[in-house]
């Protein structure tokens, strides 16, 4: 780092995404993105549709965020769009934690909460998940804090019932609750209703996963309209112009191809039941996943030396270095032909040992 690189950050960690290399074509199942393109139609009509290049793009996302809030029955002005939903979190943090509302989060986690603390200077607390990986609620519960709950939690998949979250809502008045739903649409059940009913409950959502936009960052937060005017004001004070234009109008050309959005979750969950069939078939265990993504291990084989035999394979899966989940190895739930590429490299591996 350079001499003027300021002192509060010279400790900073900053979060490491997975990779995308640019040396070889590889299978690439590392980094949970759609294996399927946007849809033409959206395509078509964003190009169509894109407010002109040369003016700024509507701050407000207007015509945006109608559409998200007819797609889920909310009035506009309990919805936000962001930068990707990366930006959504940025902003919970600034906008709600502080020295007398500590974040809480667990401590396997998505690994981007626990820099988004440290660069705004939240305080901040890592609540150590069950020896199953799943999440205690209990521990989080009536505290005064803002809670950060990644459903299904990353890189575990595992899924908590809105019910449960409802529950500690009502047993949490005082914090904020934040459910990072990244990945709600493979499987899962989404809070956004009980934004309705608890004003403590805040939901963040992206285009990345089911909806194919990793590529164009975009996000969306759905709360209570106190918490989305919160959440606007330190938008308003940090990126007003958040959203470009073609990315606002290719959202909306997405959530008119619901239904394709729809059958191409429901492929991605059967391709996630053959992967963890076929995974079990070779010795492997793995979690209860709700995700796109699958979080196996093998008792016989490292976790980080199967990463980087599948590497030399051609075959990119997500490996981390926790040490309760060192041995696992996250892997993206792709088409049917990129699975068996994978499966292929194992059996390759293993009868190699």
């Amino acid at each position: 780092m350079s001499k003027y690189f300021s002192e509060r950050f010279a400790s900073l960690k900053p979060y490491t995404p997975g990779e995308q290399p640019r040396d070889r074509q590889y299978v690439k199942l590392n980094t949970n993105e759609s294996p399927f393109p946007p849809c033409a139609e959206a395509l078509s009509y964003a190009a169509e549709h894109a407010r002109s290049y040369e003016l700024y793009s509507d701050p407000e996302a207007v015509e945006l965020r109608q559409a998200l809030a007819e797609r889920y029955q909310v009035t506009p002005d309990c919805v936000m769009a962001t930068s990707g939903s990366d930006e959504a979190l940025d902003f919970a943090f600034v906008a709600f934690g502080s020295d007398a509302r500590p974040a809480l989060f667990p401590d396997i986690t998505y690994g981007f909460y626990r820099v988004y603390a440290n660069i705004n200077r939240i305080p901040f607390r890592e609540i150590p998940l069950e020896d199953d990986l799943t999440i205690s609620l209990d521990r989080y519960a009536g505290q005064k804090a803002v809670i950060f709950l990644a459903n299904p939690n990353a890189p575990t998949g595992i899924f908590l019932p809105p019910e449960r979250i409802a529950d500690l809502a009502r047993r949490s008045p005082d914090s904020v609750i934040v459910v990072d739903e990244a990945y709600v649409d493979f499987g899962g059940e989404s809070c956004v209703p009980l934004t309705q009913r608890y004003k403590n409950i805040l939901v963040i959502q992206t285009f990345s996963k089911s909806r194919s936009l990793a590529g164009a960052r975009l996000g969306f937060c759905i709360g209570c309209p106190e918490l989305i005017r919160d959440l606007q004001t330190v938008r308003y004070s940090l990126n007003p112009y958040n959203v470009n234009s073609f990315t606002q109008a290719l959202g909306i050309g997405m959530l008119r191809c619901e239904d394709t959005v729809r059958a191409r979750c429901r492929t991605i969950m059967e391709n996630r039941a053959y992967l963890t069939e076929q995974l079990k078939a070779l010795g492997f265990s793995c979690t209860d996943s709700l995700a796109n993504f699958v979080f196996a291990r093998h008792l016989r084989l490292n976790g980080g030396a199967l990463y980087q035999m599948l590497r030399d394979r051609g075959v990119l899966v997500r490996h981390f270095d926790g040490s309760r989940i060192r041995q696992y190895n996250r892997i993206t739930v792709g088409t049917k032909e990129q699975i068996d590429c994978l499966l292929a490299a194992i059996r390759d591996i293993m009868g190699s040992l």
